[in-house]
């Protein structure tokens, strides 16, 4: 049986009890196997297509992306884009941010347009040479998160001021979210992934006022194009997996905010299949080896086995180191051996000393805002966008500082402060915001009553 058919019969809930499924979600990170940075990657397709291919024969994925940018619809409807040499890019601009418009439906990329045929090509050629034996997702940006990229951190107001522009305008991408559905399943893909990172910073109310109507109808689409649906989410999305279970996909992936033990009793009981959780830096990136294997297979002990997809907690950085991958691979695909020798392994933390500001003694407010990375995380991108907001607010009166999670360093002093969720907020050291994306209103209340304590 090939890997293809491990994942469909697990999707499409035909009973198959031969070992757990394998998907990999190496975006950017595949073009290191080939020598090529993030940009080349997502610009040629002839690069793509090679480092896909690559990833493919490298890392044995029963499943796999062909692509994981989230801004490929962004900037066809006018975003400017922040482009990384390792990591996707990121929405600069925000088209909407300074108006209640909401686009034409006559703008909805066509694929002839953009970075689609791009995408199109190298789906096509893969679907040609590895589909046979490979899942191939195609990844559409979520609606709230296309809205968010469309309306900048504006839509978190707008979800308490004006309700009815958010609907509208969930509802103008939901049409961009078919339309790409429609250009991926043509292309040959198995599956289509909505990938809404945002989902984590928002409440279970706000998902069922505003997302569950949209997501409903993009997981309708889905399957009635004939092809299998995943929702991903980034982030603490713990109190969101059964809302996002009601809107029916075939699948959910999360990442390591979130306890996957618990998350499966939710989403066992709505007959959906959970797909993750390999922390991306402490363990994939800065861990060894061993480390990978060992929490790989403590993950699987961890879990029933029915309903369950061993992949990384997201699009992995580019820098992970390939045998960690080959590591986690072997894992779940050689279970039993593995166990063998790893038996008497026990990982052990790094010794690295962390000075933490000494917040009783502080000048003015500090603002500290834990992150994966806020250039190449979507929810990361706007929990950082509030906080510099903050920063051009009130200028040389606060002190704002990010501390990326791919940074070894801060991997400690997140440790040792107790962060437990990224992206959050930090004031004074003091947590504030944890996977929730403040409003305006509220970040400047909470700074100046910081400020006030200092006096």
């Amino acid at each position: 049986m090939t890997g293809k058919q491990l994942v469909l019969d697990l999707l499409n809930k035909k009973e198959n009890k031969s070992r757990i499924p394998w998907i990999p979600f190496a975006g950017v990170h595949a073009g290191i196997l080939k020598g090529y940075n993030a940009t080349e990657m997502l610009t040629d397709a002839d690069k793509l297509y090679e480092a896909v291919l690559e990833s493919n024969k490298l890392y044995k994925p029963d499943g796999q992306p062909v692509v994981f940018d989230l801004q490929i619809e962004a900037e066809l409807l006018d975003c400017e884009l922040q482009w990384e040499e390792f990591g996707p890019p990121s929405v600069k601009t925000h088209p909407l941010a300074d108006t209640n418009e909401i686009p034409c439906l006559c703008k909805i990329p066509t694929k002839d347009q953009g970075r689609i045929p791009l995408v199109l090509d190298v789906m096509k050629r893969l679907k040609d040479e590895v589909g046979e034996t490979t899942a191939l997702f195609g990844l559409i940006c979520g609606p709230f998160t296309l809205a968010s990229h469309l309306r900048g951190s504006n839509i978190f107001m707008d979800m308490y001021d004006d309700e009815e522009y958010v609907n509208s305008l969930l509802s103008y991408a939901v049409e961009v979210n078919k339309a790409f559905a429609d250009y991926y399943v043509e292309a040959g893909m198995d599956i289509i992934a909505v990938v809404d990172p945002l989902v984590s910073q928002i409440s279970p109310t706000h998902f069922e006022d505003f997302l569950d109507k949209p997501f409903s109808k993009v997981f309708d689409y889905i399957k009635q194009l004939g092809v299998n649906s995943s929702f991903f989410v980034c982030g603490n999305a713990t109190n969101n997996i059964e809302v996002m279970c009601k809107t029916k996909p075939d699948s959910i992936f999360v990442d390591e905010n979130v306890n996957l033990v618990t998350a499966k009793v939710i989403t066992d009981k709505y007959d959906v299949v959970i797909g993750g959780n390999i922390p991306l830096t402490s363990v994939m990136l800065h861990g060894t080896q061993q480390d990978n294997m060992k929490y790989t297979v403590d993950l699987i002990d961890s879990l029933t086995h029915d309903n369950l997809i061993i992949a990384p907690g997201c699009d992995m950085p580019y820098h992970v180191p390939a045998k960690n991958v080959i590591a986690v691979a072997q894992a779940v695909l050689e279970t039993e051996e593995v166990r063998e020798m790893i038996k008497n392994y026990e990982s052990t933390d790094e010794d690295i000393y962390i000075e933490l500001p000494d917040y009783d003694n502080l000048t003015k407010p500090l603002v500290e805002v834990f992150t994966l990375d806020s250039a190449t995380c979507a929810a990361c991108t706007y929990m950082m966008a509030a906080a510099d907001e903050a920063k051009s607010n009130y200028g040389e009166k606060i002190d704002v500082v990010e501390y990326k999670f791919t940074i070894k360093e801060n991997i400690a002093r997140c440790k040792k402060m107790g962060v437990s969720n990224l992206p959050s907020i930090y004031i004074n050291g003091k947590l504030k915001h944890s996977s929730i994306i403040p409003s305006r209103a509220i970040l400047y209340k909470e700074i100046d009553e910081a400020a006030s304590e200092i006096k």
